[in-house]
């Protein structure tokens, strides 16, 4: 059977194939009867019309069934049951037909025997053709990776499958890992069982594995973590067989599997943010959106979501003009002209450009995602974290309300609680400014999360980059810890805030448990398929300028209020008035005033502590540390 043959010819081909071995198999009866009876008269004839009328009921079946319509060089066990419960049919139909048809001597025992030598001469057939045609496409063995299956139930069974049966697989099973008492020991798809419990990293080392890949069917983040440490100490590479780690937070999954690597992401061991999509979706379709800071981590990530939301328009503002412009093209290639999207270039310090484009387009909602966030950079430059974070908030969040925009959400950060350094101080009263004002006909909400992976600035890409300059990875201090979440996490708690924000209020994320970052640096090393210390080192530099040992701990039930959204909640706070704010703005704009010429100016650093009263020294609260909620949680971090 050609593999380039044509379905109908390669169907009436392989029918002609079955009718020629049950023929075969009517002679060979005739024969033995004619050897084991002494009495018998040989009559060919007769055997010949038995024969023709078991063998059209047979084929007949077989192609009402549509046993004819399987590929068998990409057959499972489902198509060889076909092929049973086909032939029991035929075989019942047989018994029951050939008692109304004249001169009929088929019989129930010869009946039973043909159908069943019948069945095991074609399966046999079936699998020696579907064997001969793994072992003639499959790439020498010795191009191919040995892979151990943990999991040796449907899912696994379906990944060795596709591995045997694709032509271009460079893995070979080499055995299944399982719990399974009832299959550890035993063969599944030919492949050996072993038990997860027997010494099974020790098994690993004497066989010739590579990687190991996981095929389980619902697997959580704990799982996960538990899993990759485990197997990790083999020394092989720990892949996934899963949906690719995008559909996590997506509503409709391509159900899809692939082999994929493990992601930090996964190792996060959180599950995806669960936001109510439709109510989500139904407030965003139809409006005019604007996003300040659009073209950066989270700003680009907003612009995403929303575009898939059906707005009105979507405005992108931007001081940076190369990513503002990625994002437009990459919207516009993908939405092409269903989607109305405008890129504005300009800073939220300028209060005129902000006004113009205001004016212009009339947004009723605005994203305020324009800030500087670096620690260290915004603690020499203390004099722009308040120009671009504070005043910028306050320019747009005024203008939004002149020009009556519904709903105004401000990002900002887990380090605005207690800050220690000058970019945190400007973030919490950015959140200020946001709080004071609760007359307002426009909705404002403050949205405070942690660290979010693979943003710009973050530790992610740095460590990356790092290890492909084949090390050192750098980090400030090994005791550090921080919280952490995803980008589309961040996006979808920031999007859901929108739609729930009523009246100044500060929403917060379960965070879940902290992350220590030397552990982060070692597995995003082991993740590489290298080992720490030995392929790439891990080197402590010093705590940079202002920066903490940990971020406080979000999560306390006294300040918080719960939400419809369990991971999400609302700090409780009693907000300032708007004139203790523009108190507290024209302390910052005297000293901004008298220490322009300055680099760094200490006047500027204590004009922050004096309108920040949570603003603490990092030694203050670091000689702490070690006594911390925070760092008693982190011997349960998942990372």
């Amino acid at each position: 059977m050609n593999k380039k043959m044509k379905a109908p010819a390669r169907k009436y081909l392989l029918a002609l194939i079955d009718f020629s071995i049950l023929f075969l198999i009517y002679l060979m009866a005739f024969g033995l009867e004619c050897i084991l009876s002494s009495n018998i008269k040989g009559n060919l004839t007769l055997y010949l019309y038995n024969f023709l009328i078991s063998a059209v009921i047979i084929m007949a079946v077989r192609f009402i069934s549509r046993v004819y319509s399987n590929v068998w060089r990409y057959a499972n066990s489902l198509s060889y049951l076909h092929i049973v419960i086909a032939d029991i049919a035929s075989g019942i139909l047989i018994i029951a037909l050939t008692n109304f048809i004249p001169d009929a001597n088929v019989g129930l025992w010869k009946t039973l025997a043909l159908i069943a030598s019948f069945n095991i001469a074609t399966l046999c057939s079936r699998f020696i053709y579907q064997l001969k045609y793994m072992n003639s496409h499959q790439n020498p063995a010795s191009n191919k990776i040995g892979i151990a299956i943990v999991g040796a139930g449907p899912i696994g069974c379906l990944l060795a499958d596709e591995l045997k049966l694709n032509p271009n697989s460079h893995y070979k099973p080499i055995c299944f890992i399982d719990t399974d008492k009832d299959k550890i020991g035993n063969l599944v798809r030919g492949i050996k069982v072993y038990d997860e419990k027997d010494n099974i990293i020790e098994k690993l080392s004497t066989l010739p594995v590579q990687e190991i890949l996981i095929a389980l069917p619902k697997i959580d983040g704990e799982k996960t973590k538990e899993l990759y440490k485990f197997y990790s100490q083999s020394g092989c590479k720990v892949k996934l067989y899963d949906f690719p780690i995008k559909d996590a937070f997506e509503k409709n999954q391509t159900n899809s599997r692939v082999i994929r690597e493990i992601k930090i992401e996964d190792l996060l061991f959180r599950e995806p943010l669960n936001i109510n999509d439709d109510k989500t979706l139904g407030f965003y379709a139809g409006k005019t959106v604007l996003i300040t800071g659009g073209g950066g981590s989270i700003g680009s990530e907003l612009c995403r979501q929303i575009a898939k939301r059906s707005p009105k328009r979507l405005i992108v503002f931007d001081i940076y003009e190369n990513n503002a412009y990625d994002i437009e093209q990459e919207l516009k290639r993908k939405y092409k002209e269903k989607l109305d999207i405008c890129v504005e270039i300009g800073s939220v310090r300028d209060r005129d450009r902000l006004e113009s484009v205001f004016k212009n387009y009339l947004p009723e909602i605005v994203f305020h995602a324009a800030a500087h966030k670096h620690v260290p950079l915004m603690e020499h430059s203390n004099c722009e974290a308040i120009k671009n974070n504070v005043l910028g908030t306050y320019n747009t969040a005024d203008i939004s309300e002149k020009y009556n925009v519904k709903k105004f959400v401000l990002i900002s950060t887990d380090k605005a609680v207690n800050p220690t350094n000058v970019m945190g101080a400007s973030k919490r009263l950015c959140e200020m400014v946001i709080q004071c004002r609760t007359n307002s006909n426009t909705s404002f909400a403050a949205v405070r999360f942690g660290n979010v992976l693979g943003s710009n600035g973050s530790v992610i890409p740095l460590f990356k980059k790092q290890i492909e300059n084949g090390g050192p990875i750098t980090i400030t201090d090994k005791r550090i810890i921080r919280y952490f979440m995803t980008i589309p996490e961040a996006t979808q708690l920031v999007m859901q805030a929108g739609a729930m924000a009523n009246n100044g209020e500060l929403f917060v994320l379960d965070m879940g448990k902290p992350v220590r970052i030397l552990d982060l640096a070692e597995n995003m090393i082991k993740l590489s398929g290298l080992k720490p210390y030995k392929d790439i080192d891990i080197i402590e530099v010093g705590l940079r300028p202002g920066e903490k040992l940990y971020e406080e701990l979000l999560m306390k039930s006294e300040t918080l209020e719960k939400t419809e959204n369990d991971m999400i909640f609302i700090e409780k706070d009693s907000p300032l008035s708007r004139e203790e704010i523009d108190e507290k703005l024209d302390i910052l704009k005297k000293a901004i005033e008298e220490n322009k010429n300055e680099i760094a100016s200490k006047n500027i650093t204590q004009a922050m502590r004096k309108t920040v009263p949570t603003f603490h020294s990092p030694s203050e609260l670091n000689k702490n540390a070690s006594n911390s909620e925070e760092f008693k949680l982190v011997e349960s971090a998942v990372i």
